[in-house]
């Protein structure tokens, strides 16, 4: 009976069209995006997020059901080419000349946030024998701006999707722990309201987690908790560009390797959309709000549906033996940060 199922699996993944396996595949992500969603709804896991609770289906699927073989062309569809559209518009939500005008000492601050991030978890990662290139993504995500930065990096440094995918999970959840720690430890904090954002947009790793941690202690605080935050944003187009030249360097004399190297031109997108955010589309060019909400609403969903594919490519039997340690050793990083930048605010 067992193997008259697997045949008549077979033959259906056989007779699917690669069309149908394309709109199949991404539809299929999407859908798994829409549980997410819904399930951020539920008290308890909105402070989870919708990213988060879409990667955790999508992980769930996974091992209950086994890959989805027969939508994989529409399901690598998303994770890679939807989250580099999600990546290009995530450039709207940077307002460079706010970051220029007003944040620059912050920006200075943020520059030293991203590099002691970045080379305290590569550190702690060599002392415990963790994964080198999950605790690489860690680093980044928990400098810079957690998935977003996590997405934007791992094509460049060639990761697998898998580990990408574990990143983007670990640094959705640790990023939700400490916001909600933030708002519970700040009553009880030697900061006024602004002197508390500055903290919060140094050092925690999303926006929604810097907006969920600053909120409660009003405008002010949240206004420049988020400009703390976009100046780390800010950085990351550098920070590929690095990385990008680092891949190169070390790449150099082999040929087959400098031939895999593709410029990523999403990064470009992402620059050129944040010029036209800062300088054009408000200023010359009048965009409706709603307009502009409806384009970030379309970034979560793409964002979104590009994890759930990421997310269905996680073997648990991997991560319990490579995920553990760079999740201690971002732990660890994460908690000396906000110490650290706690007594330089």
């Amino acid at each position: 009976m067992g193997l008259e199922k697997i045949d008549i699996v077979e033959q259906r993944e056989k007779k699917l069209s690669p069309q149908a396996a394309w709109t199949g595949g991404v539809a299929f992500t999407f859908f798994i995006a829409l549980l997410g969603y819904l399930l951020a709804l539920i008290p308890g896991f909105n402070y989870v997020g919708q990213l988060a609770c879409a990667i955790i289906i999508a992980i769930v699927y996974r091992q209950i059901f086994g890959y989805p073989e027969a939508l994989r062309s529409g399901i690598t569809f998303s994770s890679k080419r939807l989250l580099r559209v999600a990546i290009i518009l995530y450039g709207l939500k940077l307002n460079i000349a706010t970051v220029l005008s007003d944040g620059i000492g912050l920006l200075i601050r943020d520059a030293g946030v991203i590099i002691f991030a970045i080379f305290a978890t590569i550190w702690l990662a060599k002392i415990l024998k963790a994964d080198k290139m999950i605790s690489l993504l860690l680093g980044v995500g928990t400098g810079v701006c957690g998935a977003a930065a996590i997405a934007a990096v791992a094509p460049i440094i060639k990761s697998k999707d898998e580990d990408t995918a574990i990143s983007v999970g670990i640094i959705a959840l640790m990023g939700t722990i400490f916001a909600i720690a933030y708002t519970i430890l700040r009553p009880f904090l030697p900061l006024d309201d602004i002197q508390y954002g500055v903290w919060s947009g140094m050092t925690l790793h999303e926006l929604a987690h810097v907006a969920l941690a600053a909120e409660p202690a009003g405008e002010d605080a949240l206004a420049i908790a988020l400009l703390a935050k976009l100046g780390r944003v800010f950085l990351l187009v550098p920070l590929c560009f690095v990385f990008i030249f680092l891949m190169k360097r070390k790449n150099k004399g082999s040929e087959e390797m400098n031939t895999k190297m593709e410029y990523p031109w999403f990064l470009v997108g992402f620059i050129i959309l944040s010029i036209l955010g800062s300088y054009v589309f408000g200023h010359s060019i009048e965009v409706p709000e709603s307009v502009m909400n409806a384009v970030f609403t379309l970034t979560t969903w793409l964002l979104t549906a590009a994890m759930v594919g990421l997310g269905l490519n996680v073997n648990l039997k991997d991560l319990r033996t490579r995920a553990l340690r760079p999740l201690l050793a971002m732990t660890i990083t994460s908690v000396a940060l906000s110490i650290i930048a706690f007594f330089i605010v």
